[in-house]
């Protein structure tokens, strides 16, 4: 059978099953859309608002990398390996459509705001750039089923039976029955392959097909200088589009007028809820990110606008990231090349042996022994040959193993989305892992608070007494400042035991300060004029409100000190007066900041800043994005720090096992947070990622020291070895991710090499820049992530991993998903490392009888004139039913004991099936099984009165006194012989292949082997001993002692294996321990 893998971006058999299991967890994800975790089955549609934005994403931050990269002269002028834009980031990057003026890109275009385009030029526009739709991807159908017939091995079981067919008719003189079996066994082969390609393959993409109705049919334009409604499909670049409330964009547009409250939701492309605030000017350089496009697919959800269309079609963001969504990964997966190499291999040494055969034929047979092989023959025998080097049971064995696989973690509560994320994972050597929520519990406890300069804990501070002015300020902000709810279902119960909706932080702060103030008389008394939303780039978040007795409003602030401690000048003192935030006490607070921090604790600053009066500088209503930027300028300077806050999120108790299990078996943890810097690394060294003294730990600037002995020695060259040769022991650093713009290749280089890394403060487009680069030193990366922003960075990595409370954005684009807690990714690992295990094992089963045993019949035959003890049909019998089974079984083996103690195998170098595989496979059993298998043939015939001295170079000659029946007769037992001895053999071959370091005797049962033998017997039972067959087929019935001889035999295979296990064991350093497999 084919040997043709290939995956989908979402398949494997359970996906029914895993779809329901998915929608169970909606309720623990409030933010998600829906209620599946986009697991689907196999024709189902893919919701695009979970599909499109990783790829936008990634689009976005490529734009934005490339637009810094062309910005520092000094990388442009010193990088060596500069990290290479896609032609989508390319495109976006040089896109001028936002920078230019309204009139200069009515120019451009040859329109008018005022008469829009005439009706002649919108027709030539159609006929130069086409209409206004998206191309369906091409189905490719004759190509894939064309690589489903021929793809693999499958080319050369075709081409085999019809030889075999031209061999039985027109050539064979008279027709020989056993061609005919023989052609049709080939064939039933050849076409069960292409079946069994064409249900493993469903890479053909979901995502088209529920594209169609997220444009528009009509739209109202202005043509000739009156407003038409046209069909959305002649909407050309130079079109003015009217837009109105509940209009979907059926093209991109630069606004050219628009509404104050003109915003449109862009969650499609972005999967962010909040909708934008659409702009005139640009407010970013960035096509991705400004206010002033309007893109295809996004709807306006209040408010009216014109925009002038820029790009049609293909052309458009959406059409761009739907064609990018919608294109299959390039490139082999790890399991595909290492099948690919193999497949190489064995048809190569196929070819020699072929063309071997057919110059001993041609140069010495045809003319020294004509009636020995005529033509027909040939073909037979060349299709043995063919027959004898092809594993036809490789490819379901090797799917098997996958889906056997994934189905193991799926009770794990592990859910791996595609076959190919199970065999990536044996080589996964680094696991870029976020914090809160996968190392920490993600429930979040104010433990400290600092009042002026003096510092309390939160247990002190809520017995304090209630007419403490300071703590009431400080409870006011940490209120209003705040997005968290109660559930009104459970406001009896409690304060630690309600329910809250919101994110972790908001909700810790609001427990504590409904210990200190009720917060819903407080915020019932409190009107928000304005608010600005946290977010990763400028981390803080703004509410500006007013009270309802009071005049004046009041900008409340929280976020990180960092940032907002500069932009204070004053602080509340602890007698609740308002004093200059002088030099010293700016240290102190400084103190205690990085004091909590390196504690553990999440740090925030909470701050005021009382306004003039109640009237905002811009009406919020009617001048939204003017009434934010005077906000943001007002939050920037002159603040009063009211107080600070230490949070706690606990590490989960089992993590500090899971990062020594991981490091134990070579994988290196990194964090990447968005944290500060000593808060991220003081929960690295309780999570056990960072195992240094803070003392030991460097920064950034041990990256630009040049006479760092211990760097100077970790890279002779310019990539880091995958394997882990190069990395030593124990080195720390933490990083923040700011810091990351700056590097260059050399310290990428050194960074990569260490083997304990955090990363703090952090974005999104820091992640997906981590990736990257660590992808480009060859390493395997995992990458944990449960936001939409971490879609891309998990979209990149080789494995993608979401957690089951993630976004659906987020689970969509991940490879697996960790339902319970990251401690599953132990067994994830395990059974990635064991899935390849058994394979090695199942292809060091298949080759010995499949392959190395039946070839030497077929050489003996052609080169020393021996009848061809065992024929084409029993090889075919052997490799598609009797080993299958057993070689499917294989893949339940459960994992050996050292699975997570060596180090992951290197993704380049390590092969499925190497030398040490071969000798084992061919140099071992199969020179045990074969010698053994001719003796016994060999034997019966001598007993027989058919001497070996009478068949050696006897070419088909019949001995005296012996008819041609006779012998024909004493030969299909022979065959059938040299058939049961494989078969039996291959009992105790599995045994023996079981493990490769352990004793079996010492590994746990399988239980599947025993059907899987009782199977094979039952087939050779069942061609050998119905009489039917045995004229056809050329088999006969056995005699019972060579049903016996065969089991001594494997005992003694099965001995002398365990005898060298021992060795390997006794003497780790030996000669045998080097050629181990």
């Amino acid at each position: 059978m084919a040997t043709s893998i290939t995956y989908a971006s979402d398949t494997f058999e359970e996906r029914g099953r895993v779809h329901r299991t998915a929608t169970s967890l909606s309720n623990r994800r409030p933010r998600s859309r829906d209620s599946s975790i986009s697991i689907h089955r196999v024709n189902s549609t893919v919701d695009p608002s979970l599909a499109l934005p990783p790829q936008y994403r990634t689009v976005s931050y490529g734009v934005e990398e490339r637009q810094r990269r062309e910005q520092s002269k000094r990388e442009v002028a010193s990088s060596r390996r500069k990290p290479q834009s896609t032609p989508a980031e390319t495109a976006y990057a040089n896109i001028d459509y936002h920078k230019l003026s309204v009139n200069d890109l009515f120019t451009r275009l040859g329109s008018s705001s005022k008469q829009g385009l005439t009706s002649s030029a919108a027709g030539q526009q159609v006929k130069t750039v086409g209409q206004n739709v998206i191309s369906a991807p091409p189905s490719k159908w004759a190509q894939r089923v064309f690589g489903y017939l021929y793809g693999g091995f499958g080319s050369i079981l075709f081409i085999a039976a019809v030889l075999v067919f031209v061999a039985w008719k027109p050539l064979g003189q008279p027709p020989a029955t056993a061609n005919l079996a023989l052609a049709i066994v080939l064939a039933f082969v050849w076409v069960a392959q292409a079946l069994f390609s064409f249900w493993q393959d469903f890479s053909s993409s979901r995502v088209m097909a529920s594209i169609t109705g997220l444009l528009p049919d009509q739209c109202v334009v202005l043509r000739d200088g009156q407003e038409q409604r046209v069909d959305a499909r002649d909407i050309v670049p130079g079109d003015v589009l009217r837009i109105t409330t509940g209009s979907k964009l059926p093209a991109d547009v630069r606004f050219i007028q628009a509404t104050s409250d003109a915003r449109f939701d862009r969650s499609i492309l972005t999967g962010e809820a909040a909708p934008l605030l659409a702009s005139i000017d640009t407010t970013d350089d960035n096509y991705l990110e400004t206010a002033c496009i309007g893109m295809a697919g996004t709807h306006c959800v209040s408010g009216n606008a014109w925009g002038l269309v820029v790009d049609t079609g293909d052309r458009t963001v959406f059409g761009c990231i739907a064609k990018l969504t919608n294109t299959p990964k390039s490139g082999l997966t790890p399991l595909q090349r290492e099948i690919l190499y193999f497949v190489g291999i064995i048809v190569s040494l196929m070819l020699v042996m072929i063309v071997v055969v057919i110059i001993v034929w041609s140069s010495w047979l045809r003319t020294h022994h004509p009636n020995w092989i005529n033509v027909p023959t040939l073909i037979v025998d060349l299709v043995s040959v063919a027959v004898a080097f092809i594993p036809e049971g490789l490819p379901i064995a090797v799917t098997a193993s996958l889906t056997i696989c994934a189905n193991i973690m799926k009770k794990n509560r592990i859910l791996c989305k595609s076959l190919k994320t199970v065999e990536t994972l044996g080589a996964v050597n680094v696991i870029c892992s976020d914090k809160t929520g996968t190392l920490t519990r993600n429930q979040m406890n104010v433990t400290d608070c600092l009042i002026g300069a003096k510092a309390i804990t939160a247990a002190d501070a809520l017995t304090a007494e209630k007419q403490d002015d300071c703590l009431q300020e400080l409870a006011e902000l940490g209120a209003l400042c705040n997005e968290a709810e109660f559930d009104a279902s459970t406001l009896k119960l409690s304060i630690n035991e309600r329910k809250i909706n919101g994110d972790a932080t908001d909700s810790a702060i609001l427990r504590f300060v409904e210990g200190l103030k009720d917060v819903a008389s407080l915020r019932a008394s409190n009107r928000s004029l304005f608010k600005v939303a946290f977010n990763s780039k400028h981390k803080f978040a703004v509410n500006v409100i007013q009270a309802d007795a009071s005049d004046e409003a009041v900008l409340l602030i929280k976020g990180a000190p960092d940032i907002l401690l500069p932009r204070c000048g004053s602080y509340l003192t602890s007698d609740c007066n308002t004093a200059e935030l002088t030099t010293d006490v700016r240290r102190q607070i400084e103190r205690t900041k990085d004091l909590w921090s390196s504690q553990g604790r999440r740090v925030l600053l909470l701050a005021r800043r009382k306004l003039q009066s109640s009237r905002l500088p811009f009406d919020p209503a009617t001048q939204p994005r003017e009434c934010e930027i005077s906000i943001m300028d007002l939050a920037s300077a002159q603040l009063t720090l009211v107080g600070v806050l230490g949070i706690v999120d606990p590490p989960r108790p089992e993590i500090l096992g899971v990062v020594e299990t991981l490091r134990g078996a070579g994988i290196r943890i990194f964090m990447v947070t968005g944290d500060f810097r000593l808060t991220a690394q003081a929960v690295a060294a309780e999570c056990g990622i960072v195992t240094q003294s803070p003392a030991q730990v460097v920064d950034v600037r041990s990256l630009t020291t040049d006479d760092l002995d211990q760097q100077a020695s970790l890279l002779n060259g310019k990539t880091v070895d995958a394997g882990g040769d190069a990395y030593s022991a124990g080195r720390s650093i933490v990083m923040n991710g700011s810091e990351l713009d700056d590097l260059d290749d050399d310290q990428w280089d050194r960074l990569c090499a260490f083997d304990e890394v955090v990363f703090a403060r952090t974005t999104p487009d820091h992640k997906l820049k981590i990736v990257k680069e660590l992808q480009s030193r060859g390493l395997t990366v995992g990458m944990t992530g449960d936001g939409v922003n971490d879609a891309p960075s998990l979209k990149a990595a080789d494995i993608g991993i979401a957690m089951g409370s993630g976004s659906d954005i987020a689970i969509e684009a991940a490879d697996m998903v960790l339902l319970d807690s990251f401690a599953a990714i132990v067994e994830a690992v395990r059974y990635g490392r064991v899935v390849y295990d058994n394979l090695k094992k199942t292809i060091a089963y298949l080759l010995p009888a499949g392959s190395f045993s039946e070839f030497w019949p077929v050489i003996t035959n052609v080169v020393f004139g021996l009848p061809q003890i065992l024929s084409s049909f029993n090889m075919i019998i052997i490799c598609c039913f009797t080993d299958c089974a057993a070689a499917t079984a294989l893949a339940y083996e459960k994992p050996e004991a050292d699975v997570l103690t060596r180090p992951p195998r290197n993704a380049k170098k390590d092969r499925l099936v190497d030398w040490k595989l071969i000798l084992q496979a061919y140099g071992f059993i199969g020179v045990v099984e074969t010698v053994t298998s001719f003796a016994m043939s060999y034997w019966y015939a001598q007993r027989s009165g058919l001497p070996f001295s009478a068949l050696w170079f006897g070419f088909g000659s019949t001995p005296d006194g012996m008819s041609s029946d006779t012998m024909v007769e004493i030969l299909s037992t022979a065959s059938s012989i040299y058939f049961v001895n494989l078969v039996v053999m291959q009992w105790f071959s599995i045994f023996a292949l079981r493990t490769r370091r352990l004793s079996v005797l010492k590994h746990s049962l399988n239980w599947y082997i025993l059907p899987a033998i009782i199977f094979a017997l039952l087939i050779t039972i069942f061609f050998l001993y119905v009489p039917t067959f045995h004229d056809v087929l050329g088999t006969a019935v056995v005699p019972v002692e060579h049903w016996f001889l065969p089991m001594g035999f494997g005992m003694a295979l099965l001995l002398m294996d365990e005898g060298r296990k021992a060795a390997v064991r006794r003497w780790p350093q030996s000669f045998l321990a080097r050629i181990a497999w």
